[in-house]
């Protein structure tokens, strides 16, 4: 694991703490740090957040997110013993909204298939070569 990664998964548990903790914007809803991007440099920092609501609510978070990304970043540098605290900035994940979707499209499948019964199996082909 390089530095950067360490860096990385460091700010990621700051970051997280800090929201939840410290953050006292109400557009802010339930918000959550997935991952976190850093360069070699360890210059900039990319937050990938998650947030569970409506597209109002995921709108007023990132407003509310931008709004206090200095303050946050102030927070960061006191709790790291970093020279230079990286600059950062957050994008959303929209990530466990796509899985959650997919679990409910093949739970779907599987109910449809129990309605007409067990699906046959295909008969398989040999390919030439």
């Amino acid at each position: 694991m390089s530095r950067a990664d360490r860096v990385a998964e460091l700010i990621k548990r700051e970051i997280s703490d800090i929201i939840t903790r410290k953050l006292n914007d109400p557009r802010v809803g339930f918000t959550s740090v997935t991952k976190v991007d850093i360069g070699d440099d360890l210059q900039y920092a990319k937050i990938y957040v998650s947030v569970y609501g409506s597209e109002e609510e995921k709108k007023n978070t990132f407003a509310g997110l931008s709004s206090a990304t200095r303050f946050i970043r102030g927070e960061l540098g006191h709790r790291m013993d970093l020279r230079d605290t990286p600059d950062i900035g957050f994008k959303l994940d929209d990530s466990i909204e796509r899985g959650s979707r997919i679990f409910e499209l093949i739970n779907k499948i599987h109910k449809e298939e129990g309605k007409r019964g067990p699906v046959k199996a295909r008969k398989k082909v040999k390919c030439r070569k």
